[in-house]
């Protein structure tokens, strides 16, 4: 869901495991190996969070391993190359952030 626009290199999706997590807010996101270790790289108020959270794998709850690499196509921005479904998981946690921040 997250490199999932990037389509430069389709190998990506046969070389690679990827592995469905229920994260913030009970949201599920399904990332490749790569992306699930390099999530800890986000800056946390990229997603809503106060500054100096830390974020990544230690937050994440295990769901399933996906076995099933068809690729497929959807929407995705030409600019950051997230998938529409990462790109809603950003805004919900945001929006969830807010409602915290506002309490």
């Amino acid at each position: 869901m997250n490199c999932g626009g990037n389509n430069e290199e389709p190998s990506h999706y046969r070389t690679h495991k990827f592995t469905e997590y229920e994260v913030y807010f009970d949201q599920r996101l399904i990332l490749c190996d790569f992306c699930d270790v390099d999530f800890s790289s986000y800056d946390a108020t990229y997603f809503g969070f106060k500054t100096g959270k830390r974020i990544g794998l230690n937050d994440f709850n295990f769901v399933k391993e996906i076995t099933n690499k068809e690729l497929y196509f959807d929407h995705f921005c030409p600019k950051c190359l997230h998938r529409k479904p990462f790109l809603e998981f950003i805004k919900k946690c945001r929006i969830e952030n807010e409602k915290l921040d506002n309490k």
